[in-house]
């Protein structure tokens, strides 16, 4: 009798021993098949089992007997990153205890979580422990490897999670975890990791990862619900406490840390914004830190700000990061500045020493480790050939680079309302006359002075006002409401002055813009009644540099507005809430979560940054800008007057502004009223493949409405998003619904372009529109010359004999526009490493085919976006692009090499 036996050693080797009977010598044949459950399909749970088929062919009756195998070997591979000369350096060298942790075996303990229930028992399986030993460093990359070995029973499953506990005493980053089922090759199935892991002795609590596969909650495999849940509620807290740097909470909180009320003369004391009708703002990431003294509803300020540890600047991700230069200018390159320029108010004598910070420099004193910054930020800090000195020495900004004098022009300041630094602002003027909606008890007559009459005059008759209004023809830059209530406030301050201003543009038959008048207003106050004026750039001396006085106004408020609004508002501030409510109520399984995770990164370290330095009281913006202290004030009212979150996305901004109407038959289903309008023609083109890559992904996951309506997890994202992260507009009737697949597709694209492209369109060209700082001034220090209305006083006859002194008085001060200008070369620059919009897609998203094949197409289309804009750059018909020492637009250009390029679209705010 034949008894075949199956032996095995591993499941790749197998064999079978037959014992034949004595009293037949029958023919008999076999063969053995080794069915490999390996998933080809990566989005599937890693499977670490093999089948075999045995078939034995006799013609003389044979017994077969199989013995299968009970278990197979599983290997985890797991990858940390080692920080550079920080925490985790020379692991197993000269860590102390957590080197004597590697040595005995115990660095980190594994669990793996079967992604199927028993079919036995109908139960959850054990999870299945074991410790992973330190194995290699690679210097080269800085990564130290350890591995695991398991012993996984047959019929354990696919591996749903990996359960990690870090028996070190410091924190360690795991970049991923990688399963390899008995040494063949072709069973790797990755976890990607990219997160920090506490320490048990920091905090008990286990850390959770999940395959690439994608789960809504309803499809969640049973076993690995509880998880979901668990990983979860550890992300949200509990609202108490002050949290610690390595805790991964999510929490909301008010701007209560922009001041400092403890300070000796209360003059660093802030509001709070968020929380009132009187300042309305978007919420925050909580911290817990203390509150200060004298005042209750104000948070204590730190230099270590807490974040969730995963939204961090890891010192694994590239020490060049433009943030991290950002920080070191702040804390030693403006010290410098400060010391090197003395005087705060002394601004420049004449234009060729404003060419001198890029011809020559400003000598920095010897500060030690200044020097160090020559190699950090080589653009803007050099040795002096020959000595010890270091110098500021800027690039000069391209615009100017190509016409010196562009900046000065009508047509320059008209054209960067439309392909500049701040497409946001310019509107369609649709009525005459002009109408404040202010109290005109408080502040004046409403009526403007830029009357029919006046427009008609500029225009040269070319047409009747109300012909000029019909005809789409009249465009405004309107900051008269929003900052005429501060005007008063801001005179107060030293070293500064403000209007609410009106700037009227006149479309010619060329698509470009003419501006043809100016309006400042000082609000009426006790003492003094209403001032206004309307000034034009005619031809005798005095009005043409009154006009250019005017511009100078103009800009400034255009600046504030940009920085304070256009960027940290609309971008910053209002995605944060975002990133909070994404963490707190979508799993990390969640496909939704992993179509945002990219466009979130690191923007709550930037945010926490900008509150440590740029917004704070006594910050860059508050020392710089024309609003000084009152600036995130503004920002407040703007969020309270202007901020919808259903005219984020860009066709409804266009069409909210005049600037586009909807028509089916045109490109986009929009047409709009510029034809040349370069910020909207590319961003058009960028918004319809940001949505067609969202309708894929989201189609793709939710087949029906009802999935939409029953998928608990983003439903209540968007009510926390509503409720928590913008408390303050909660009750108002614009937010969108979430009713179905073309619901979450709207939210998701405008989410998308937020942190994108808009944020991309208004950040970096800042050095190439601001770095030469007359182009746009931060600040205008000086009312003008006839507010006074006496050709006797001072300021008249000083502007009376040398014009270009009044400018210049004018112009920010020295040290203002150095230390800006030192800013915006860093906000402008890209990093070495920086990820840019569909240039590489999430391994989640490569081992789904569908998915990835959309993804491919999206990658596509971006590719083909640069080309049209290249195309159109040298397209002679588009003036308010192409055209002699004209800059090209090509802030929407989706990719980029590293540093000041002025285009590329990272994924998120990052800088």
């Amino acid at each position: 009798m034949l008894n075949p036996t199956l032996s095995l050693t591993q499941p790749k080797s197998l064999s079978l021993l037959f014992s034949p009977n004595p009293s037949t010598s029958a023919p008999w044949s076999s063969s053995v098949t080794k069915n490999r459950k390996v998933p080809r399909n990566r989005s599937k749970p890693a499977r670490l089992i093999s089948t075999y088929t045995v078939k034995c062919i006799s013609e003389s009756g044979y017994d077969l007997k199989v013995t299968a195998p009970t278990e197979v070997s599983v290997t985890a591979i797991v990858t940390v990153q080692m920080t550079i000369g920080g925490r985790l350096a020379n692991f197993g060298l000269n860590r102390g205890l957590d080197g004597i942790t590697d040595l005995l075996g115990k660095s980190l303990q594994l669990e793996l979580v079967s992604a199927e229930l028993d079919p036995k028992t109908g139960k959850q399986w054990d999870h299945i422990s074991a410790y992973a030993r330190h194995k290699d460093y690679e210097h080269l990359d800085n990564e130290a490897t350890y591995e695991a070995t398991f012993k996984v029973p047959i019929g354990f499953g696919g591996v749903g999670a990996i359960v990690v506990e870090n028996d070190h005493r410091e924190e360690m980053f795991l970049k991923n975890i990688v399963l390899v089922t008995d040494n063949d090759e072709a069973s790797k199935v990755t976890f990607v990791c990219n997160s920090w892991v506490h320490s048990k002795f920091d905090n008990t609590e286990k850390r959770i990862f999940f395959s690439v596969k994608s789960y809504l909650p309803s499809q969640t495999p049973k076993s690995l619900e509880d998880l979901r849940r668990k990983d979860l509620e550890s992300l949200r807290g509990d609202g108490t406490g002050e949290h610690k740097n390595f805790e991964r909470v999510y929490d909301y909180d008010v701007y209560n840390d922009l001041g400092n009320p403890d300070s000796e003369d209360g003059d660093m004391a802030r509001p709070v914004l968020g929380g009132s009708k009187q300042f309305p703002y978007p919420r925050r990431c909580r911290t817990g830190r203390p509150r200060t003294n004298k005042d209750p509803h104000s948070e204590k300020r730190s230099s270590n700000v807490y974040i969730p540890r995963d939204e961090s600047f890891s010192e694994a991700k590239n020490a060049t990061f433009s943030a991290k230069t950002l920080r070191s200018v702040l804390h030693a390159v403006i010290p410098s500045v400060e010391t090197a320029i003395y005087d705060t108010k002394l601004g420049f004598p004449y234009f060729t020493a404003i060419d001198k910070l890029y011809d020559e420099g400003v000598t920095l004193p010897e500060q030690e480790g200044l020097s160090f910054f020559r190699t950090l930020i080589p653009r803007i800090i050099k040795a002096v050939r020959d000595t010890t000195e270091n110098v500021l020495l800027f690039e000069t900004p391209e615009m100017i680079d190509r016409d010196k004098f562009s900046w000065f022009r009508d047509e320059e300041f008209s054209r960067q309302t439309l392909a500049g630094l701040n497409p946001y602002s310019i509107k369609l003027l649709t009525e005459l006359p002009i109408v404040s909606k202010l109290d005109p008890a408080i502040y004046g007559p409403p009526e403007s002075l830029i009357t029919p009459e006046l427009i008609e005059r500029e225009i040269k008759g070319a047409m009747t006002a109300q012909e000029a209004i019909k005809q789409k023809k009249l465009f405004i830059l309107d900051y008269h409401d929003l900052l005429l209530p501060y005007v008063h406030k801001v005179r107060e301050l030293d070293n500064t002055t403000l209007y609410g201003s009106c700037t009227v543009f006149f479309l010619t038959h060329d698509d470009t813009l003419m501006p043809i008048a100016i309006e400042l207003t000082r609000p009426a106050s006790p003492t003094k009644p209403q001032w206004k004026q309307v000034f034009t750039d005619n031809w005798d001396a005095t009005s043409a540099w009154m006009w250019k006085l005017a511009k100078t106004h103009v800009c400034a408020h255009d600046s504030g507005y940009h920085q304070l609004v256009s960027h940290w508002l609309r971008t910053h501030c209002c995605v944060e809430p975002y990133i909070i409510a994404s963490n707190r109520q979508l799993s990390a399984m969640h496909p939704i979560y992993r179509l945002l995770h990219p466009h979130f990164r690191y923007t709550m370290e930037i945010n926490a940054l900008a509150r440590e330095y740029l917004v704070s009281a006594g910050g860059i913006i508050e020392t710089s800008f024309s609003p000084k202290k009152y600036s995130m004030e503004l920002s407040s009212v703007a969020y309270d007057l202007e901020w919808r979150f259903d005219m984020e996305a860009l066709p409804a901004d266009l069409i909210r502004r005049g600037m586009a109407v909807e028509d089916p038959r045109a490109e986009h289903g929009l047409r709009l009223t510029i034809e040349d309008y370069p910020f909207a023609n590319d961003g058009l083109l960028i918004w319809k493949s940001i949505k067609q890559w969202v309708t894929d992904y989201v189609n793709h996951y939710y087949e029906t409405p009802d999935n939409v309506l029953q998928d608990s997890e983003i439903q209540e994202w968007w009510l926390e998003i509503r409720t928590k992260g913008h408390a303050d507009k909660k009750d108002e009737p614009w937010w969108p619904k979430l009713e179905n697949q073309d619901d979450l597709i709207q939210i998701l694209t405008t989410i998308i372009w937020v942190t994108s492209a808009h944020h991309a369109a208004v950040n970096f060209g800042q050095y190439h529109f601001a770095g030469y700082f007359p182009n746009r001034p931060t600040i205008a220090r000086t009312n003008m010359p006839v507010e006074d209305e006496d050709p006797n006083s001072e300021s008249f006859k000083k502007f009376w004999r040398k014009p270009e002194d009044a400018l210049m008085e004018c112009f920010p001060s020295q040290i203002q526009a150095t230390v800006v200008m030192a800013v915006l070369d860093i906000l402008s620059s890209h990093s070495p490493d920086e990820e840019y919009i569909s240039e590489t897609p999430e391994l989640a998203w490569k081992s789904d085919p569908v998915i990835n094949a959309a993804f491919e197409r999206f990658n596509g289309r971006m590719k083909e976006i640069e080309g049209i804009i290249d195309d159109r750059n040298l397209d002679t018909k588009l003036m308010n692009r192409c055209g002699a020492g004209i800059v090209p637009y090509e802030l929407l250009k989706p990719f980029s090499g590293p540093g000041v390029t002025g285009k590329g679209i990272p994924n998120s705010i990052s800088i």
